[in-house]
């Protein structure tokens, strides 16, 4: 994993955690990556300084603990949250509305979406790469 300071067309910085540099430069191209305040696709690197170990993959200290972290989440999520897929945003306001029982989900939204679930007071948050379940399976 690989994380790097990003930035959005509107200058608003975040991070984002990738398997690698093939895959920030997949997302990107795709349009996959937005903006978690904005919503922006237009995202950029920022200049940021490498941290150089050597040839030899070594688990031990920050990045090992954060690797087995991530593992606990992504196994937590997929045990106790149902995955509603592109549905996201229709069934997390219905439970805010009251008209469908509250749960733990997660699932897809578009930039649009995200920006009127926020706008509308809608209790949700970007899950971060390395804490998303995978494969996810969606329940119906």
């Amino acid at each position: 994993m690989i994380r790097y300071a990003l930035i959005c067309e509107h200058d608003h910085a975040f991070e984002g955690w990738f398997a690698g540099s093939d895959a920030f430069d997949a997302q990107s191209a795709a349009g996959a990556i937005d903006c978690p305040l904005c919503g922006a696709r237009n995202v950029r690197k920022q200049v940021m300084s490498p941290a150089v170990t050597g040839a030899k993959k070594n688990f031990d200290g920050a990045a090992g603990r954060l690797a087995e972290i991530a593992g606990k989440v992504r196994a937590h999520i997929a045990e106790t949250h149902v995955y509603v897929g592109d549905k996201f945003a229709e069934d997390a306001r219905a439970m805010h509305d009251g008209e469908k029982d509250s749960a733990p989900i997660y699932g897809e939204v578009t930039p649009a979406e995200a920006k009127a679930l926020k706008d509308d007071g809608v209790p949700a948050a970007p899950l971060p790469a390395p804490f998303v379940p995978t494969p996810a399976k969606k329940i119906n």
